[in-house]
């Protein structure tokens, strides 16, 4: 297919509003902020930065992405990059949303609201008729706050599709410029998706005026066919997550949509504007501020993506990488080859190579800091891999108030029970030291923690994974943890040692609780 005829694929990355609501996924203000910035590198066209009206803390922080990404210099070929706000079809939400995102150089209010009988009935308990008028009446109010407004039929796919064709034409009239078609509950399947864009083509009347977009569910692992099949329908807007992250099963991931027409670009008629070097840097990113860690078997970012056991596999790809890989590690930010880095190489070595991986804009004062952390782990492992920096370049991007640090930590095991002895300083550098005992390590270090602190949690989820390989590995802790009025709060560290890097993760979520103290 020639590159001429080509249309432009809008990227809509909805990681920090649908991604965010995994089970678990919170992020803080600033965490969205960091993403947001680095989605912009990444080349994003839409990022959907939140859900303002589900919180005064979600309103916070797509102002603070706002603002964030007005402040950055550094030009795109695809230009500026829209922020986008969800909203319900109510004027309480709509208000919210554009006063989230009106500063923005380019924003859009992306309103929804159920088509689907069964929801019409059982959620809203209104009537089809109610239903158009509700849509009339909303998205043209939003339309006369915002240019760029954005409809989507929750449930489309499963609605009955005359029905549906009458709601997306009420609401390109009333001044709807995209329409988005989700797959809400991940119920259909690829031919499925195709019929309903290619009914909406042949049924709609206003359909070459709009921009059409999918937005589809993996619970039957179909999320990213699904979507496909929707380009080659005619759909010239996807919607998607880093990793894949979303409610229940997840959504259509972004790597592998954009990796599938860099790799097969003679069957689908789009380009994107996708820079495919930053997705891995993006992907480790995500996966750290959200504490959801990416299965080795993922494909395009998982560990495993590019390895290669069998000795068939290795003696080709040795020959040549076309035998067994149809993509190059490289064209996803990864780097077969790298100097060596260690505890003799100078901090021009190392601020370098962080260039090299693309964290150039990154002001001197915290590039310092990350060359003391990288030369402190030097003195402790033999070499420093990229992976080793990339995780530290991460937790200091994010700036969490140390009102609780750890000076030191003694374990005393027996058959019985553990015992852990822990001397903290809290933000009036006062030092408190405790002894608790716990069944293992990790029970006794939380037990005295929680002492020192005053505080009550209950541990939710504990994940520990080795970022790198060799008995000096730097391991990553991540963990959720509730507190007595039910809020889920993430924590994450990384160390060579991994009692402390679970410490750490603990008092990283602990110092993102609303204490009194």
């Amino acid at each position: 297919m020639k590159e001429s005829i080509k249309d432009k694929l809008i990227i809509f990355d909805t990681t920090l509003r649908d991604g965010e609501q995994s089970p678990g996924a919170t992020l803080t203000a600033e965490e969205k902020v960091v993403i947001a910035r680095q989605l912009y590198f990444l080349g994003v066209d839409v990022c959907e930065a939140g859900f303002p009206i589900a919180s005064a803390g979600d309103f916070e922080a797509v102002q603070k992405i706002v603002k964030e990404i007005n402040s950055i210099e550094v030009q795109r070929e695809n230009g500026p990059m829209t922020i986008c706000g969800l909203s319900r079809c109510c004027k309480k939400d709509i208000d919210c949303a554009y006063n989230a995102v009106k500063g923005a150089k380019k924003s859009r209010i992306h309103l929804f609201l159920a088509t689907s009988d069964i929801h019409l009935k059982y959620k809203l308990n209104i009537t089809r008729k109610q239903c158009l008028e509700k849509i009339k009446n909303m998205v043209s109010y939003a339309k006369s706050l915002c240019q760029d407004i954005e409809f989507s039929p929750e449930d489309a796919c499963r609605t009955n599709l005359d029905f549906l064709c009458q709601a997306v034409s009420v609401a390109i009239d009333a001044g709807a410029t995209t329409i988005n078609i989700p797959d809400t509950v991940g119920y259909i399947t690829p031919n499925e998706m195709f019929s309903i864009i290619s009914y909406l083509k042949l049924n709609v009347s206003k359909f070459d005026n709009v921009i059409w977009s999918t937005h589809c569910h993996n619970d039957l692992g179909l999320a990213t066919s699904n979507t496909l099949s929707g380009i080659l329908a005619g759909a010239r807007q996807v919607e998607v997550t880093i990793n894949g992250i979303g409610e229940r099963a997840g959504n259509t991931s972004l790597e592998e949509v954009v990796m599938i027409l860099a790799t097969r670009p003679n069957i689908y008629p789009v380009l994107h504007s996708i820079v495919t070097t930053n997705i891995m840097k993006t992907s480790r990113m995500v996966s750290t501020l959200t504490g959801m860690i990416v299965q080795p078997n993922k494909a395009i970012v998982g560990a495993n993506a590019f390895a290669h056991e069998a000795g068939i596999h290795q003696h080709g790809v040795l020959k040549n990488e076309l035998t067994y890989e149809i993509m190059r590690p490289q064209s996803v930010g990864l780097q077969a080859n790298s100097i060596i880095l260690g505890k003799h190489s100078g901090r021009h070595a190392f601020k370098e190579r962080i260039k090299e991986m693309g964290y150039d804009t990154i002001n001197d004062d915290k590039l310092n800091q990350i060359v003391k952390k990288l030369k402190d782990l030097a003195d402790i492992k033999k070499t420093i891999t990229d992976e080793d920096i990339q995780a530290i370049i991460i937790n200091k991007l994010v700036s969490i108030k140390n009102n609780w640090k750890i000076i030191s930590i003694e374990i005393n095991s027996s058959q019985l029970k553990t015992e852990a002895k822990i001397t903290m300083s809290n933000k009036d550098n006062k030092c408190i030291s405790r002894k608790t005992l716990g069944n293992g390590p990790i029970e006794a270090i939380y037990n005295c923690i929680n002492l020192i602190i005053g505080v009550t949690t209950k541990l939710k989820t504990y994940k520990v994974e080795s970022i790198t390989s060799g008995f000096d590995a730097l391991g990553r802790v991540s963990i959720k943890i509730s507190d007595n009025d039910h809020n889920i709060i993430t924590g994450y560290s990384t160390h060579n040692d991994i009692i402390m890097a679970s410490a750490c993760a603990y008092i990283n979520a602990i110092n993102r609780m609303p204490l009194e103290k």
